[in-house]
């Protein structure tokens, strides 16, 4: 017998609270019954029900890393200074300008005046609150320490953000760059050498191999430029769906991006930041160093790394110590091991990995900053010789005009 997923709608409602003030609002839900039986739980009588045509999937990818980081720290602002959890949530969706997150803190807040606890209703929208966040709400709510936990969960999110918009940073740009040359160079190809071509018949002499060379490329781009842009692009759509479902495809490419001359660098040192800072941010938390080795997998972003984690995990669970299981990874560095077995035999493994973090993530932005330095000459040089050849190789055969004449 197969189940079918329930579907349920919006509905737009309007009622009476406990002190006779007439209120309204939105919330999810299979059908009118069960809306009357949330409210009247929170001592709302229902005057009217209406349905929206907008489901309740409607508009999760709308809301931004930002936004959810954004409302994790005004809710532990709220909740340290003594405001009580529903009402938080109603401030913060009222401050909410996008419609999509005011929502979403709505349906929060309904679900919790129903009786669950918060990291259970963070929990209904995966898409928004991963397994992560809602571990270490449910971490800070056993241990009666709510706003402190949200306050290290936002500050994670904050330092995890601002790594991932170095590490774009550092991709962008010369990906960037040397896409605009390669269009402004088949332009050229395509629109400018053809003119040439004309000329260069007139002169019926022998012309360069290098104008031979260029003129070969031209007819090339004009006979099949649709054809190999359009291969090129379903190559690459592909190439992203594979690494989007296949974890031996995202394995293979994950190391070899990782083999990259600086680029790997890069993302071996984004790979560790992330790796210590989610570990030091759980175990502060204090989520059991297996549930949280779960967690570090996947935050890590490379497929090397989250498979060296869960060989990690397996060798802790057989009673090793971390920093022994790390080297027996082969992929952590000789100082994170160190700072790791320091940490452990102290008693201040969160604390350890905390400057573990500290440290990876300095080396990221000095990594990245020399990076731009280093890209800008070699971008130019790059340029220089992908639209100066071609304008050499039109000009070559001009050059020799005299000659031939």
């Amino acid at each position: 017998m197969t189940t079918q997923a329930v579907k349920t709608s919006l509905y737009r409602w309007e009622g009476i609270d406990l002190g006779g003030a007439q209120i309204s609002g939105q919330i999810t839900a299979e059908c009118h019954a069960m809306i009357r039986v949330q409210l009247r739980r929170q001592g709302i009588t229902v005057r009217k029900i209406r349905r929206h045509a907008i489901s309740k999937p409607f508009a999760a990818k709308a809301v931004s890393a930002l936004e959810i980081t954004l409302f994790t720290r005004q809710l532990a602002t709220l909740i340290s200074a003594g405001i009580p959890l529903l009402q938080a949530l109603e401030v913060i969706a009222n401050g909410f300008e996008q419609r999509p997150m005011r929502q979403h803190t709505v349906e929060l807040k309904q679900d919790i005046a129903a009786g669950l606890s918060l990291a259970a209703a963070l929990g209904k929208k995966p898409t928004l609150f991963d397994p992560l966040f809602c571990s270490l709400v449910a971490a800070g709510e056993q241990a009666g320490a709510l706003d402190v936990l949200l306050q290290r969960v936002a500050t994670y999110k904050e330092k995890t953000a601002a790594l991932k918009k170095k590490i774009k940073k550092a991709m962008t740009y010369p990906v960037a760059v040397l896409l605009v040359a390669l269009v402004v160079s088949s332009i050229l190809l395509i629109e400018v050498v053809p003119q040439f071509q004309g000329i260069f018949r007139s002169f019926d002499a022998q012309l360069p191999a290098f104008t031979l060379a260029v003129l070969a490329l031209s007819q090339a781009l004009q006979a099949h430029g649709l054809w190999l842009l359009g291969s090129f692009g379903v190559t690459l759509a592909a190439l992203h769906y594979r690494y989007k479902h296949s974890d031996e495809v995202r394995q293979q490419v994950d190391r070899w991006l990782l083999k990259l001359p600086v680029i790997g660098n890069l993302l071996h040192l984004s790979a560790m930041a992330r790796f210590a800072r989610t570990l030091a941010t759980t175990l502060t938390a204090g989520v059991p160093l297996l549930e949280s080795l779960d967690s570090v997998a996947s935050a890590t972003g490379n497929g090397l790394y989250q498979e060296a984690v869960l060989r990690l995990k397996k060798h802790v669970a057989t009673g090793c110590k971390v920093h022994v299981a790390m080297a027996h990874t082969g992929v952590f560095p000789g100082m994170a091991i160190q700072m790791t077995a320091i940490g452990e035999e102290s008693g201040t493994l969160d604390s350890m990995l905390d400057h573990v973090a500290a440290y990876y993530e300095s080396e990221v932005d000095t990594l990245v900053d020399n990076l731009t330095t280093l890209l800008e000459p070699i971008i130019m040089v790059v340029l220089g010789v992908m639209v100066g050849g071609l304008v050499i190789a039109m000009y070559l055969p001009i050059f020799n005009l005299g000659r031939v004449i």
